[in-house]
């Protein structure tokens, strides 16, 4: 197998993200994350994947893509946080019990896909119908698709900053966020064809424009616009928007939303450069001074082993 190389053209080549005292990374063809054990060793669990993408190449279409893939890494980042949990409990269990693990049974597809469809449904619940509720009773714009959708864009996105910002303060979660941080540099690294070393990586910065928080705000802000359209269209049919109706036509259309951000991730990973680039990815890079955090060199060590895993570099 040839090495893989970063391709500009191909700019969404690798991705991760943090786990508990560990980083996952997906590159084409494998999945593979690292966890820092109590006892300093680093392990690695690796996992072959083939993207329904690439399995059905006639859905590796513009909007449809994104939403598959928003759907993939859902599944893939619950599975892979929910190991480092796994490592993080036999570790304490192990110290409670004299160095004795129990053996556990890996989690099943049923449970995992349980788990995403929940994931789901809080997330709807937090970012979609608490502000298009609030928005609907305590502001008097229900009937103005403009305002009414700056509104709910505000409040959801003042929901998401301050669960942001209250969880960067605990201290596990700061750890979980200098991973982030360590993530984002690997990344760079093999963009930048570096070498896949601590003291080279180390020097970039954690601030990466294809960030999966970036990737969140980008739906935020891209539903005030995409919302307010729908609206306006509604009322050239009916004579009143009500929260049923708003819920019955945007909640259905998170998807498509979440396909055309996909299509902003991407354009603006490939030009980040320029000035649309830019401004594309301006506010995700402000975002990810909550998100991030600067790793120390054994955070970045784990980082770049499950990259080097996952490009079947080891």
């Amino acid at each position: 197998m040839s090495e893989q190389k970063f391709d500009i053209n191909q700019p969404i080549q690798v991705g991760g993200q943090a786990v508990i005292e560990g980083v996952m990374m997906r590159a084409k063809g494998m999945i593979a994350t690292a966890v820092r054990r109590a006892n300093g060793e680093i392990v690695v669990k690796k996992m072959p994947f083939r993207s329904v993408l690439e399995r059905y190449p006639s859905l590796n279409t513009p909007i449809i893509r994104g939403a598959i893939g928003l759907v993939e890494m859902m599944y893939i980042g619950i599975s892979t946080l929910n190991y480092s949990a796994e490592i993080a409990m036999e570790d304490e269990e192990a110290k409670n019990n004299n160095g004795i693990k129990k053996e556990k049974k890996p989690q099943s597809t049923l449970v995992l896909t349980l788990t995403v469809l929940f994931s789901l449904g809080i997330g709807i619940g937090l970012f979609f119908f608490l502000p298009l509720y609030a928005a609907t009773q305590f502001f008097n714009v229900a009937q103005r698709p403009l305002a009414f959708n700056l509104v709910a864009g505000a409040i959801r996105i003042t929901i998401l900053l301050g669960y942001l910002y209250g969880i960067s303060k605990m201290k596990d979660v700061h750890r979980l966020f200098q991973y982030h941080g360590a993530e984002h540099k690997a990344v760079f690294a093999f963009e930048q064809d570096a070498p896949l070393t601590v003291s080279s990586a180390i020097t970039y910065t954690r601030f990466h424009p294809r960030c999966g928080t970036s990737f969140v705000l980008q739906v935020m802000l891209l539903a005030i616009l995409l919302f307010s359209m729908m609206d306006t269209i509604l009322l050239q049919f009916i004579d009143e928007l009500t929260l049923p109706i708003r819920l019955a036509t945007h909640i259905p259309f998170i998807p498509v939303l979440g396909g055309i951000s996909y299509e902003f991730l991407k354009y603006s990973a490939k030009h980040s450069t320029t000035t649309l680039g830019k401004l594309f990815v301006a506010p995700g890079l402000w975002l990810q001074t909550i998100t991030t955090q600067e790793p120390d060199e054994s955070m970045m060590e784990v980082s770049l082993a499950a990259l080097k895993a996952a490009l079947q570099r080891e």
